[in-house]
């Protein structure tokens, strides 16, 4: 230290009055009394660079702006400001010309300041409000939309608009009544579909709300149960063995340790530890884990980077074991420290203890994962659909527009006279006419109604278009536990080895099975529960038992073990894979084989073994036998993958278990035998088109893990088949997303349900299959309508278009609204119609949509113009008295129409009371209207029509209507129509599938040659052989 330098520091020290500027200024204003001042005071709100005071020293200021950055940047934290770059904005729908910025939940971060909660007090109920306020509730669910935008957004789209502009025309036109009753269709159709999805997503919320997680909070200085979703940043948890993490955290304390003394010391001495930087001595080979009676292990101690290389960090014991399969695949339970972060949605396996939430669903680990496969998925293929079908129609209206506008100039029909026969007028009933205004209103119901049933029958349908989806479904891939079987593992007939006493056995199992009851995995259960039909063992297990340590399941050594004490004696016992305790114990040979021969026996009938052992005060182990546990297929699981057959749907089993064991599963269900090592999909050397059909013939695979089953779904849709896939991780969450429609099955993670289009809250392939036929009913509903509402549009447009060519008449603008309203107002019961489930996978064939509903419509304008035909006789034709000539066409028009639904509906089955019901009221109310002459305009007898005629209308229009049906049953059985338009599944495309296989197996390389860079491309195998050379040339 310079000269200098030592006397300005002592100076400094000894508050001495000195600056390098200005007399009597001190270096740094360090008075004791003026720095607590300013403390106490805090930063001024108004402080900023231009506070500074230019007179200062250059110390002085340089303090001064530390101190406003200091400000700036805690206020900065406080407000979660971290958004970087420039605003997005986005322009408001009803103000285009407006932009407003768009708020950015993800980049959102918690203030530390929250995360400082007294352990013992928790939040206060009012802190907790605010939070939410901020960061929303603590789940992943996207929140319910407002029901007023939901409502409004019924009168937004092509075919609304079209409808909105007839109502501007109207009023334009002066002609009160259609303007009403255009407002009252719009108005109708947009509260029924707006009523009709409230209430099947009031059902679905209810059924979400019996499923929510609970969570052990710290509020007010009380520990009470909670919903997991009112949780907030800052809150206090408690959680303990056999919970699920509620919400990212950190971890406090142990929960013995209520004034974090303990914790504080840990914390300190781990500290210390990365201070001194010890060099870590090389790592020991994976042994047992030890853990005692506590819920606190044994001091841990963990490597980090350091200047110098590796140090040795002490981070005290373990206060929790978290299992994080769902998330990273790893089969052990990790271990977890005083301050270390646990996730959300995993599962505690050992311990219990406090923490403090760092980031709620949304913003957790789990949901940033979920983000990615569920955001930005733009329109599905239904809504692709039904705009097909809108547009076309609206380009329809265009041109048969055209034609009549070119007509009345040929006729000199004016623009705007007379009243009720001028071009405004026919735009105004061709835009009534020609598009299906109850079209969105209708589907909807549709779907909605099949969703509320759904959800009675325990499968949540999140988004109502994937019930399209699921109608289409030709190939199920699912698993094996819960769905193909019934989950409820059984011992069956222990083997206990020569000379063992089988109670012994069961002894030991016991002994090497976790019991904590509150949270026991199923194989530890059924072992511990075996024992209630063997008083022996029952017995031996009674009184005098100790645990000096148990060690979990270890995917390495495959086995669990238990240090016990009994009368003086100490033994260890263990219970793992088979080969895994044969390698332990090195029986005889002769005991090997037999004992080898007999686990084949058991794999061979799809039973999963354990190998048991125990060692006695340290001496050699002794092989005891073998423990045989067997999950049944559920009793209707064979008759429902048959009956998935008739349906055309193929059943696939991707399961974790063992090749042997998912033969014998599928040997019992009818499934086909061909089940495969789910590792061939990846190393198996098959080319790209060869990789398709093994996967394409297979009927299932064994020891999958996720990746496999997002593999498999990718090469399924590359064939072009309409997968379905079922899920619970949240590591299944991509494949769900990708498959055409995603299951996640009862009892799945917050992430696979959020990626997921139908949630089962019920077990059983049952349920899916019965969600399948229900959803094709709802599609068959959804055809039938939409062949009936474009034939509707295509009878009025042709025989309007052509009558006012030639006769320059048309049917009253007043009693076309009419004609519109009914149309929509009976159809809507279609929604609750008894429609039956097609034989095979269904999908739309809008070429022959639009073939059927075009001859239909030509049948129905052509019967419309017999009618007018015989109006034109001497005896009055089809008149037996007197009528309206515009009453006549209005009641035939309306009665074809209306029974047209009969017609596209189908006669596999009887139509429900509610349609037959709807339709008659309607052919009953404009049968009054042609009776009485309600708004017919001048005609003679005040437009009225005697009741013979009404008859014989009646009459002609069921003979039109049995026409139509005979010439719909035709088109239907003529294989050409019922092939067109299909999509063509299993195609393969030789060339595409091998190039793609194989750009998924380069890997591309990067190496330095001298001064260049150099890249190339190395297949696995090469790989393979690089990494064997490598070996050899270390050996």
């Amino acid at each position: 230290m310079s000269a200098s330098t030592g006397d300005v520091q002592g100076r400094a020290a000894a508050n001495v009055s000195e600056t390098n500027r200005g007399p009597d200024r001190d270096l740094e204003k360090g008075s004791p009394d003026d720095e607590k001042a300013r403390n106490a005071r805090g930063p001024d709100p108004d402080d900023d660079d231009e506070n500074i005071d230019d007179d200062a020293d250059e110390y002085t200021k340089l303090l001064k702006f530390i101190d406003v950055e200091a400000k700036r940047e805690k206020h900065k934290h406080d407000e979660g400001d971290d958004d970087e770059g420039e605003q997005q904005t986005k322009r408001l729908w009803y103000a285009p010309w407006k932009r407003v910025p768009v708020k950015r939940e993800e980049s959102t971060n918690v203030p530390p300041a929250w995360l400082d909660t007294d352990m013992t007090q928790g939040l206060a109920e009012n802190d907790a409000t605010s939070r939410r306020a901020r960061f929303g509730y603590n789940e992943l669910e996207s929140p319910r939309q407002n029901p007023i935008i939901q409502f409004i957004g019924y009168f937004r789209g092509p075919i609304l608009y079209v409808m909105e502009l007839a109502v501007l025309l109207a009023a334009g036109l002066r002609d009160w009544i259609d303007f009403g009753v255009i407002i009252g269709i719009l108005a109708l159709n947009a509260f029924v579909g707006w009523y009709q999805e409230k209430q099947a997503g009031d059902i679905v919320e209810q059924l979400k709300a019996g499923i929510a997680m609970k969570a052990t909070v710290v509020r007010g200085g009380k520990e009470f149960e909670m919903e997991a979703r009112e949780l907030v940043p800052g809150d206090i948890v408690v959680v303990e063995e056999g919970q699920t993490i509620p919400a990212d955290g950190r971890i406090l304390a142990s929960y013995e340790d209520k004034d974090r003394s303990k914790a504080k010391g840990i914390l300190d001495k781990r500290e210390l530890s990365k201070q001194r930087g010890q060099k870590a001595p090389p790592k020991a080979a994976n042994g047992d884990a030890s853990s005692s009676k506590s819920d606190e292990k044994e001091p841990a101690n963990d490597e980090e980077d350091g200047p110098d290389g590796p140090i040795k960090v002490d981070k005290g014991p373990s206060v929790l074991s978290v299992d994080q399969s769902a998330i990273t695949g790893e089969s052990l339970a990790v271990d977890k420290f005083i301050g270390d972060i646990v996730y959300y949605t995993t599962g505690t396996k050992r311990g219990k203890c406090y923490m403090v939430i760092t980031d709620t669903a949304k913003q957790s680990f789990v949901g940033r994962t979920a983000r990615l496969v569920t955001g930005g998925t733009g329109p599905g293929h239904f809504q692709r659909v039904m705009s097909t079908i809108g547009t076309t129609l609206l380009v329809l209206v265009i041109i048969w527009l055209m034609a009549v506008w070119i007509g009345g100039f040929f006729r000199g029909v004016a623009l705007a006279t007379p009243k009720d026969n001028n071009l405004l007028v026919y735009t105004l009933i061709f835009l009534i006419i020609g598009v299906p205004v109850g079209l969105p209103c209708v589907t909807t119901t549709t779907m909605a109604v099949g969703a509320a049933f759904l959800a009675r029958r325990e499968a949540i349908v999140q988004k109502l278009t994937a019930i399209e989806s699921l109608a289409g479904v030709d190939i199920l891939c699912t698993d094996k536990t819960g769905t193909l079987t019934a989950n409820q593992l059984s011992v069956h007939e222990p083997w206990p080895s020569d000379g063992v006493d089988l109670n012994w056995m069961l002894t030991v199992a016991v002994l090497a099975s976790s019991h904590n009851i509150k949270a026991l995995d199923p194989i530890d259960k059924v072992t511990v529960v075996t024992l209630k039909d063997y008083p022996k063992a029952r017995e031996m297990l009674k009184g005098g038992w100790v645990t000096h340590k148990f060690t979990p399941f270890d995917p390495v050594s495959k086995r669990i073990t238990a240090e016990v004490e009994k009368d003086g004696k100490k033994y260890t016992a263990a219970k793992g894979a088979p080969n895994a305790i044969l390698r332990l114990t090195q029986p005889p040979q002769e005991v090997q084989e037999h004992y080898r021969q007999q686990t084949q026996e058991f794999a061979r009938r799809g039973f999963r073994t354990l190998g048991i052992a125990c060692q006695e005060d340290g001496g050699k182990w002794e092989l005891l036998g073998l423990l045989p546990m067997f999950d049944p297929p559920r009793s209707d699981t064979a008759q429902t993958i048959a009956e998935a057959g008739e349906l055309g749907v193929r059943v696939k089993m991707l399961t974790g278990d063992a090749v042997a064991i998912a033969k014998e599963t599928c040997k019992q269900l009818a499934l086909g035998t061909n089940v495969y090592d789910s590792e061939r999909l990846i190393t198996g050397g098959m080319s790209g088109s060869d990789v398709h059909d093994f996967v394409e013939s297979a009927d299932g695979f064994a020891e999958v893990a996720p990746e496999h089953k997002y593999q498999v779904v990718e090469m399924l849709q590359n064939r072009g088949h309409l997968t379905a896939m079922t899920g619970d991780g949240v590591n299944d969450a991509p494949s769900l997303k990708r498959a055409d429609c995603g299951i996640a099955v009862q009892g799945a993670s917050d992430a696979a349900r959020s990626a997921a289009d139908v949630v089962f809250l019920d077990e059983g392939l049952s349920t899916i299959i019965t969600a399948i036929k229900v959803a094709r009913q709802i599609f068959h509903r959804m055809k039938a309508y939409i062949v009936y509402r474009i034939a509707l549009c295509l009878h009025l447009e042709i025989y309007l278009c052509l009558s006012m060519i030639i006769l320059n008449e048309t049917i009253r603008a007043d009693l076309i609204v009419f004609i519109a309203l009914f149309a929509d107002l009976g159809t809507i019961a279609i929604a609750y119609d008894r429609a039956p489930y097609a034989k095979g996978p269904v999908e739309w064939q809008l070429p022959k949509i639009w073939i059927i509903s075009t001859v239909l419509g030509l049948i129905l304008a052509g019967g419309t113009w017999v009618l007018r035909g015989t109006l034109f006789l001497s005896n009055g034709g089809v008149i037996q008295n007197y009528g309206s000539i515009q009453e006549i066409l209005f009641l035939e028009v309306s009665l074809t129409e209306n029974w047209l639904i009969f017609v596209t509906r189908g006669p596999e089955t009887w139509p429900s009371w509610q349609l037959v019901c709807a339709i008659l009221a309607i052919d009953i109310l404009a049968s009054i209207f042609c009776l009485f002459g309600w708004i017919s305009g001048p005609a003679p007898h005040n437009g009225h029509t005697d009741i013979v005629t009404v008859i014989r209308v009646w009459a002609f229009s069921f003979g039109i209507t049995v026409i139509a049906a005979l010439v719909y049953f035709i088109l239907n059985k003529i294989t050409f129509l019922d092939n067109l338009g299909k999509s063509k599944r299993g195609m393969k495309n030789k060339k595409q599938e091998d190039f793609l296989t194989n750009l998924r197996r380069l890997t591309l390389v990067h190496e330095r040659a001298g001064d260049e860079d150099v890249f190339r491309f190395q297949t696995n195998g090469d790989k393979k052989t690089n990494g064997a050379a490598a070996e050899a040339s270390k050996t």
